[in-house]
């Protein structure tokens, strides 16, 4: 790993925006979204995904000029298309609207059809809780997760993400869960093979139907573990079905299996104004209340008290901001590579 600082990483992704085709403006917000999700400490889903982006771009799977547009509304609730641009600004777009309806209605909630991959899932819930609302996003991807009593996928591991604003100490210390509905990420599989290290759980099949923690068997067999086994099958399949109809956009089984051709998703953001019902003093006193009680909790391992989500989130940002972001140094090889193109 090395050490990069935060405004030097974000200025080499604009320079490999710009030369994949992005417009001034969105190269520089893609650009920061991308640098803060390593920022964040969730390498898989930053610059870790910028190669597959740019052989997208390359392949006409992505069109980097392509912008989202509003198709049908009706009181807080929107359809819109991303047709088929960079996913990260099209969600970021689709939560900005989604909060904008939120501070009318109470609430807001915009279905994305025919989108690319959102890269980091979280950056969302991190957007709209630092903006002080509530939120709940969702999206499909391409077949990767078998149902549960299957062997072949049929599902995607459809992320979820969750956020609730708050602030404490004069800081914004929002609360965010971010999870796919496998035990573990495709990103997260290959992060650890590439180390060659075993997962911390069972995380999957093996090519003989047994579990195990070995990312490259799972790989290999395509068979991961649904989260709360058959719990998460339901839940990934139910997202996935609610998620196309709001959208007017495609399944799970309808996307292609390609990773270099996955297109096409549908995906759901909900932004809830909680400050339309109750002061932020009562609504941090609730938050804050909950987060003492999981900290007071007896901790397995001695001084070191179970955290809430995005309380890791928070730390690994700060050490960041102070130390430089963590990168793998072949993955910061291939971003300059990619910087350089055209000069």
């Amino acid at each position: 790993m090395v050490r990069i600082p935060f405004d030097e990483l974000r200025s080499i992704l604009e320079r490999v925006f710009l030369h994949l085709g992005l417009e001034p403006e969105r190269a520089a917000l893609s650009a920061r979204l991308t640098a803060e999700t390593d920022r964040d400490g969730v390498r898989t889903h930053g610059i870790a995904r910028l190669p597959r982006f740019a052989e997208m771009v390359r392949n006409g799977s992505i069109d980097p000029l392509a912008q989202p547009e509003c198709l049908a509304s009706f009181g807080a609730l929107e359809r819109w298309t991303g047709h088929r641009g960079p996913g990260n600004l099209a969600a970021h777009t689709a939560m900005a609207r989604a909060v904008a309806l939120a501070k009318t209605h109470g609430l807001g909630a915009v279905a994305l059809g025919d989108t690319t991959h959102w890269q980091r899932g979280g950056a969302f819930g991190w957007q709209a809780a630092e903006a002080g609302f509530a939120a709940l996003c969702w999206t499909n991807t391409l077949p990767n997760l078998p149902p549960w009593g299957a062997t072949t996928p049929a599902l995607g591991n459809n992320p979820l993400v969750l956020a609730i604003p708050h602030t404490s100490a004069k800081q914004s210390n929002p609360i965010v869960l971010d999870i796919a509905m496998s035990q573990y990420s495709y990103g997260t599989l290959a992060a650890y093979r590439e180390r060659g290290q075993l997962l911390p759980f069972a995380g999957g099949f093996d090519e003989q139907g047994e579990l195990t923690r070995d990312p490259a068997a799972i790989e290999r067999s395509q068979r991961a573990l649904p989260i709360g086994l058959w719990k998460g099958s339901g839940l990934s399949f139910v997202l996935d079905v609610l998620a196309a109809m709001l959208a007017g956009g495609r399944s799970s089984h309808q996307i292609d299996a390609d990773p270099l051709k996955e297109v096409g998703q549908s995906q759901v953001f909900l932004a809830i104004a909680p400050q339309s019902l109750a002061s932020m003093e009562e609504l941090n006193a609730i938050a804050q209340g909950a987060i003492d009680a999981l900290h007071s909790a007896t901790p397995v391992e001695p001084g070191k008290p179970a955290r809430y989500p995005g309380e890791g989130t928070l730390a690994t940002r700060k050490e960041s901001l102070r130390l430089g972001v963590a990168v793998d140094e072949a993955q910061w090889e291939k971003i300059q590579e990619l910087a350089t193109i055209g000069d």
